[in-house]
């Protein structure tokens, strides 16, 4: 249960001692409930769920499912593996859809895959692209970006052109050819539609703003690789999910 204790204080914004000190504990011995050193009673649970606004209830659920997960019994959801192939594809599809519009540069690019990466995971549990993100001061990136570009660019899909927005510098892609969609689902492709007409008219800086309040980011550290599994604590702003009500 620990590492689950220390993601739900950071996404609380609250300090090591503020949640020892809540807890009527020293803080060496509040990083060993984190470490996993020690696990929280019955009365530190009942402590945590009201720290970080839970029902005791699902406390005592997270508690007993990490229990029994670490106990190699089972076996969660597939960790996304990137698909290169769909990767090219559907930045190919972005390009075509928004490329031309005078905020769709690297950095925006950047969130819209991310956001609709994440946001599929979210709803069907299952990846699209299985990109790896990691976590820079503008918000997610795509780490192998650079490497699929370079490759597109070679092959005459897409071109490179730097310009300016706002006084600013960008770099844009301009797709050369059609995207390949034959490997696209109707689901995926109907999910890449309504991302973009949710998100593609928000500038970078709106955009990295946004990323900047989703939970995969908010937890994760300095250039640290963004684990999907954390799109199931998203607050409401960037959930994209309809759940049970607990």
């Amino acid at each position: 249960m620990g590492n689950w204790i220390q993601d739900r204080r950071k996404i609380a914004g609250l300090s090591q001692s503020d949640v020892a000190q809540s807890l009527g504990i020293s803080r060496p011995t509040y990083m060993k409930l984190e470490k996993g050193i020690h696990k929280p009673t019955s009365e530190q649970k009942a402590l945590l769920s009201r720290i970080f606004g839970m029902s005791h209830d699902a406390v005592e659920d997270i508690s007993a499912e990490q229990e029994y997960l670490a106990s190699d019994r089972v076996e969660i959801r597939n960790i996304p593996k990137e698909n290169e192939q769909k990767f090219q594809e559907i930045l190919l599809y972005i390009l075509g859809k928004v490329g031309s519009r005078p905020n769709i540069g690297q950095t925006a690019l950047y969130k819209l895959l991310y956001f609709i990466d994440f946001d599929y995971y979210e709803k069907f549990e299952e990846q699209l692209i299985g990109a790896t993100y990691i976590k820079n001061t503008y918000g997610p990136t795509p780490v192998s970006f650079a490497k699929i570009v370079k490759k597109m660019e070679e092959q005459g899909r897409i071109v490179e052109v730097k310009s300016k927005y706002f006084g600013l510098d960008q770099t844009k892609y301009i797709a050369a050819k059609e995207a390949d969609v034959s490997g696209l689902s109707g689901a995926e492709l109907k999910h890449i539609d309504d991302e973009l007409e949710r998100l593609a008219h928000l500038s970078a800086s709106q955009l990295s703003a946004l990323s900047h309040i989703d939970t995969p980011w908010k937890v994760a550290k300095d250039r640290e690789v963004l684990d999907y599994e954390y799109v199931f604590y998203r607050p409401e702003e960037t959930s994209v999910r309809e759940y049970e009500p607990l």
